[in-house]
Parts: structure tokens; C-alpha cells; sequence
């Protein structure tokens, strides 16, 4: 018997929000997998079984028992189980700060350490079974069998070690890189005594204390970064002679499989150009530039090298400079063996190598452009595959030999579905999949569609959230939930278009929610991205404006109640909309926004703005401080008090604009948070909006 609209359950925000105490018990169940070689492993919290035969190979019970009484680690669950070794049955698992192998057919823990109370950054390599680890900014190592070593002795915040560097920008994410043995360390130091001081302030004391981010912004002194090598049979530390490093970046360091070079991608400032420099690791000194690329906007690598199992001499490597990311092999000489994938679609990502067939497993939107699916490419051939069905948003995990994926991908109608695939050609086994995922709720409906830019030619796609118990007869308030910025997007053909929590439960209180990825945003190819070079915000709105004269059109739409949210990127776009077309946004909430891109930081700020002394005129035209006299709607500006990624002197500077122009924005803060709120939070912060939109457009 169906459940009629009327006997459906309606979300509330902790049902909805992550950090709702209600939203784990209405996520539908995980298929945890693991290969160990090339053998598939089902995990659960108390056991690890075999995918071929259901066998149990073995449980926490056991496990626990190979501990005196009372002291196995704490939090200990099979979920997190990894299998590093194919020919040993050993699983490697980590819990209540002890790290430890767990042979399950000699039935006892064959090897364990405590982990590194209070590291700043850890990184374990399963190799050699070396640590490296940072505390207070210095950086160590230590081996299977002694004790640490301290490879460096000056860290402080002025200078750190081992820590991710130029502000997560380039891919770059961590600051240690061991070698294929693990026997040596590669690592970032980062000089950052030159850098000016943002006063962050920490309220939680009793007397407020003065907590500085070091922020380098657009225009102004960065950071220096420099690139050592440490190896710990002979103690010693080299530093790759990269030259000065003033304003330049060092990013995809990656490790020759001899051991023998060190890769770095290297960019100026201005980053119209990127060189693939190859270093000598026993002494650091520069051997020879392999491959440079420039552009007059700006390069944008973000992948490290990736060599073939199979022939050492040749690499991958990943560039745009056709348009599109995509794959080209390469020799350890610098010469361009071919381009392995070409045309107008994104490669996204690279799984890694079919070792027999010697092929290269890849993701990218080739089938179209809201989806994601997985490929092989010979590289001898260059012959392409699709592995998957061709629909949806797909993303794997191979097997050591990379014969066999595991493939969890997503569709509209979809949540989520699970298979093993194979590589060497189409062919899969259903593991797991899932569309039921609230059931029983009033769930609303969402389309997607496309229309053209304000260039007229270039199509843009839409997700349109409709409110529950739709009545097309009736006329409803609109919120445009808006990004818009470069590296991401809203809008893909995966569970209902990639619809967010939010948007469900404004559809249940009667709004229409829209979403439209415009110019600027990713996944579309380096024309696309970088059509809003130099001058952030000008043609997204043009573009969002399309949607608005889209909305118009529709029968159920009032024009007269259309209200603009975004965050970050999308709290700079809101604010941008308010403010610039007055008469058609009634209700903003910026979150986190962006409002003068002089205060941001110079890696991101500068690669789409250049500095503010080369472009004078792009930054003035998009400072929202010149235009705050705008205002005549409601606009709650929210932040983070202590977010270190737009800081809080974009919207205090807003607000200052606003008093001497005599506009009445609205503002919140949450103490102790950063650019995203954590935790319960998150609850709060919707409700909040919620509230804002009830009062001033509905």
C-alpha cells in the first residue's frame, strides 16, 4: 500500500544537517570494501569477510583477545582496515592512538607503536614502516626499529616544517613525501616570518587572546617556500637548489621510482607559467627543465607525475593546454611520447594502471558534462573504453593489479550503488545499491535543464527544486542558491542533481529553490573557467541574470519574491546580486563572502585577478565596498569570527560602508567557528537563514 502525501513524514533541519542529532539515523547504509591484493573484502565493524565466498576471515573478538584484559585500543572497529601488504594476511589498523598489524592466520598483533600525541601533521608509510610527523612546527622521523630523529630544530609559526604550504592551492595538501622504499623523506619548509599578521582573537578564555593568522594578500609580501630531502641512514638534510624562492611556488612533487630525481612543478607568482624541473636527490641540484607550459591567464597544475608500473622512463602528466585536462605521456628526457585522451570533455581524476593490459583507468564527463564516468586508455594503442554504464557520477577504487574496480556512483533517481567492475572490459557484479534512501517522507521534486549564456552560445545547466504539494496555479517565492566560482560547481546527474539538504526543507515551508552553474565555475574547460579572468563577478552575473529571465517565465514563479544565498565564492555573488540588481533580489544571505578581493589571499586571488597593482580597474569594479550604497533589500551578512579564508575585514569593511552610506544590512557571527560552521552549528545556521528568508520574502 502506498503512503499518501498527506500521512508523509516532513524533515526537520536535524534530520537534514550534518551535526543534527537526527541526520546519521536517515543515511541509508555503506558498503565498506577493501582490496587486499587483488582479493575484494567486505568490512563491517566486527568483521572482515572474502567478497568470493562470504568467508570470515576474521573479527574484533579476535583481535581484542591477542590484548591483556581491558587494553585494546579504544574505538577499535574494522571499518577503517587496510590491507598494505598482498602476500602477508596482516591488516593494518589504527585506534585509541596505537597503530598496529594484525596477522589473523598467526591469530596475534606482529607489530604495533603508539602514535604521535599532538602532531600537527602524521603521515605513515607502510613500506618502510616510517613515521614522519611534525610537533611545534619542527619536523620528525622515526623508523620501524629506533628512535625518533628531529630533522630540523628553528620551527615556529614563522617557520614550519612539514605542513602543507602556498595555502592549499596547486593540489598541494600535505608537507611530507617519503620515497617508493619509504626510506627517504621529502618535505615543504616554509618561511613565513615576511608575511603580515591577520589579528585573529580566540574568545574562549577568560581574558580574550590575541591569536594571529599569518595571511599573505592579494598584492602584498608572501611566504617562501623551499623544498628538502632528509635521509636518515646518513642523518643528513639537503634542500633542492631551487634559486630564490621569492615569489614563486613548488608544487606535485613526485618521486622518481629509482629514487634517484625529485619532480617539482614550479610557478611564478604571476602563474602564466609552469616548468616540470627535475632535482638530483643526494645533492639537490637543478638537472634540466622537462616540459614548460605557459598561458596568458594563468596554468593551473594540480596533479603530481605518475610513472608507469610497467617503464620507469615514462610519466603522465596532466595539463589543460588544449582546453581540457587531460592525459599526455611523457619520457624522463622531456620528450612528448602522445597525447593519451583528447577532446572537448574533463579528465577529473586518474585511478591508477591496469598492469596487464597496460592501461591507464581515469574518470572524466566525455559522456556528458554533468556526469562522471570511468575509462580505460592503452597506452600503447591509445585505444578507449567506457567501464560503466554511462550514466550518473562514478568514482573507483582498483585492485593492485588494477584489473578490477570498486565502483560507487550516484544518479538522479539514485543514491547510491556499489559494483565490481572490471578494467580490461565492460563487465560488473551489483554489490550493493540503493534509491530508497526517505522513504516515507515528503520529498520534493527536482528538475534540471539548460539554457544559453549571456554570450548567447554557451549552454548552462540548472537545478530547480520545486516546493512539496506543487500546485503550478499558485505563485511562489524563489531563492537562488549561487556558487559560481572557479573549482566547483552545483549542478551534476547525481542524486537529485546534486541537490543540498537545505533545499529540501525550504521546499517543504513553499519556495522554489535554483540553482544555476554559470561561466567561471569547473568541470567545463579552461574557456569556461576563465571567462571571468580579471574581473570576478562580472560575467557570473551576467549569466545568473539568464536565470532570473528563465524564472520569469515560469507561471509559478513571483517575480516580485526572489531572494539570492551563497557562501564564500556564493556570499560574494549574493551580496554582488543584491547589490547590483536591486530591484530584482528582495532577500540575501551571504555567508562567509568574499567583498573586496584586495583582502584575499594571493595564490587564488591572484591567478583569476593578477595583482591589484597590474589590475587597478578589475579590482575596483568588483570591491563591493563601492557599491554598498546600493542596498535597498534585506541582506544578513554571517560569518565565521575566526574564518582564516575570507577574514572577517571583508564584512566589517561592508558593514562600514554601508553605515557611512546610510544602508541597513543585517549581521551574525559564530564565535570560535571558521569559513564552514562544524558541529551543531550547522543546525543553528540553517535555521537562521530559514528565519530570514520566513520574515522578509515569504
Amino acid at each position: 500500500m502506498s503512503i499518501s502525501a498527506q500521512d508523509k513524514q516532513t524533515f526537520t533541519l536535524n534530520d537534514l544537517m550534518w551535526g543534527g542529532n537526527n541526520y546519521w539515523n536517515l543515511q541509508p547504509q555503506a558498503l565498506y570494501t577493501s582490496f587486499w591484493g587483488d582479493e575484494l573484502l567486505h568490512l563491517s565493524v566486527e568483521q572482515v569477510s572474502r567478497q568470493k565466498d562470504g568467508k570470515v576471515l576474521f573479527t574484533l573478538d579476535e583481535i581484542r583477545s591477542t590484548f591483556p584484559e581491558d587494553k585494546a585500543p579504544r574505538g577499535l572497529n574494522l571499518l577503517r582496515a587496510s590491507f598494505p601488504y598482498p602476500e602477508k594476511p596482516q591488516v593494518l589498523l589504527t585506534a585509541g592512538g596505537e597503530r598496529f598489524l594484525y596477522d589473523w592466520e598467526a591469530k596475534e598483533v606482529v607489530w604495533h607503536k603508539p602514535m604521535i600525541r599532538g602532531a600537527q601533521a602524521d603521515e605513515f608509510n607502510t613500506s618502510s614502516r616510517y613515521e614522519a610527523y611534525v610537533l611545534n612546527n619542527d619536523l620528525y622521523l622515526r623508523t620501524e626499529a629506533e628512535e625518533p630523529h628531529r630533522i630540523t630544530t628553528d620551527g615556529s609559526r614563522e617557520i614550519v616544517y612539514g605542513q602543507s604550504v602556498h595555502r592549499n592551492e596547486f593540489g598541494i595538501s600535505k608537507g611530507t613525501f617519503f620515497s617508493p622504499t619509504g626510506k627517504l623523506l621529502a618535505f615543504y619548509r616554509m618561511d613565513q616570518s615576511m608575511v603580515a599578521d591577520y589579528p585573529q582573537v580566540d574568545i574562549s578564555a577568560r581574558e580574550a587572546a590575541y591569536v594571529p593568522d599569518k595571511y599573505p594578500m592579494a598584492g602584498m609580501t608572501s611566504h617562501k617556500v623551499s623544498v628538502g630531502i632528509y635521509n636518515p641512514d646518513t642523518r643528513s638534510t639537503i634542500y633542492l637548489q631551487t634559486g630564490d624562492p621569492t615569489d614563486r611556488y613548488f608544487s606535485n612533487i613526485t618521486w622518481s621510482p629509482d629514487e634517484r630525481t625529485l619532480y617539482v612543478i614550479e610557478l611564478p607568482r604571476s602563474q602564466d607559467k609552469a616548468e616540470l624541473v627535475a632535482y638530483d636527490t643526494e645533492t639537490g641540484a637543478r638537472k634540466s627543465v622537462l616540459y614548460t607550459e605557459t598561458n596568458p591567464k594563468y596554468v593551473h597544475p594540480t596533479h603530481p607525475l605518475l610513472f608507469l608500473p610497467w617503464d620507469a622512463d615514462k610519466f603522465v602528466y596532466q595539463s589543460e593546454r588544449d582546453g581540457y585536462n587531460h592525459l599526455y605521456l611523457f619520457d624522463t628526457s622531456g620528450r612528448e611520447v602522445k597525447q593519451l585522451t583528447q577532446g572537448n570533455y574533463v579528465v577529473s581524476d586518474v585511478l591508477g594502471f591496469n598492469t596487464k593490459t597496460k592501461s591507464i583507468i581515469y574518470q572524466s564527463n566525455e559522456v556528458h558534462p554533468l556526469r562522471e564516468n570511468l575509462w580505460s586508455v592503452n597506452v600503447r594503442t591509445g585505444k578507449r573504453q567506457l567501464l560503466d554504464n554511462g550514466l550518473g557520477v562514478h568514482s573507483g577504487r582498483l585492485n593492485a593489479s588494477g584489473t578490477q574496480l570498486i565502483d560507487r556512483w550516484s544518479e538522479p533517481t539514485l543514491y547510491a550503488s556499489y559494483a565490481l567492475r572490471t578494467t580490461s572490459k565492460p563487465g560488473e557484479q551489483i554489490l550493493q545499491t540503493d534509491s530508497t534512501i526517505w522513504q516515507g517522507y515528503d520529498i520534493p521534486e527536482v528538475r534540471s535543464g539548460s539554457l544559453l549564456a549571456a554570450d548567447n552560445s554557451t549552454p548552462l545547466f540548472y537545478r530547480l527544486v520545486l516546493p512539496t504539494h506543487f500546485d503550478p496555479t499558485k505563485k511562489y517565492p524563489t531563492v537562488v542558491y549561487v556558487y559560481g566560482g572557479p573549482g566547483t560547481r552545483n549542478v551534476e546527474e547525481r542524486w537529485r542533481y546534486m541537490s543540498r539538504p537545505w533545499e529540501t526543507y525550504m521546499a517543504q515551508r513553499g519556495y522554489v529553490i535554483f540553482v544555476l552553474d554559470n561561466r567561471g565555475s569547473s568541470m567545463r574547460g579552461f574557456q569556461f573557467e576563465s571567462a571571468t579572468f580579471r574581473h570576478l563577478g562580472d560575467v557570473e552575473m551576467q549569466d545568473q541574470m539568464r536565470g532570473i529571465d528563465f524564472l520569469k517565465t515560469l507561471s509559478f514563479v513571483d517575480s516580485d519574491r526572489i531572494g539570492v544565498h551563497g557562501w564564500s565564492f556564493g556570499g560574494f555573488m549574493t551580496t554582488n546580486l543584491m547589490l547590483t540588481y536591486p530591484e530584482v533580489f528582495k532577500v540575501g544571505v551571504a555567508g562567509g563572502p568574499v567583498i573586496d578581493w584586495r583582502y584575499y589571499e594571493v595564490m587564488y586571488g591572484e591567478r583569476y585577478m593578477d595583482t591589484p597593482q597590474e589590475n587597478p580597474e578589475g579590482y575596483e569594479s568588483s570591491s563591493l565596498l563601492n557599491k554598498a550604497k546600493n542596498l535597498k533589500g534585506r541582506l544578513q551578512l554571517i560569518i565565521g569570527y575566526n574564518d582564516p579564508v575570507c577574514v572577517p575585514q571583508h564584512s566589517l569593511s561592508f558593514l562600514r560602508a554601508c553605515e557611512d552610506a546610510g544602508t541597513q544590512p543585517d549581521f551574525f557571527v559564530y564565535p570560535n567557528q571558521e569559513h564552514n560552521m562544524m558541529g551543531r552549528d550547522q543546525v543553528h545556521l540553517h535555521e537562521r537563514i530559514t528565519r530570514y528568508f520566513d520574515d522578509y520574502l515569504k
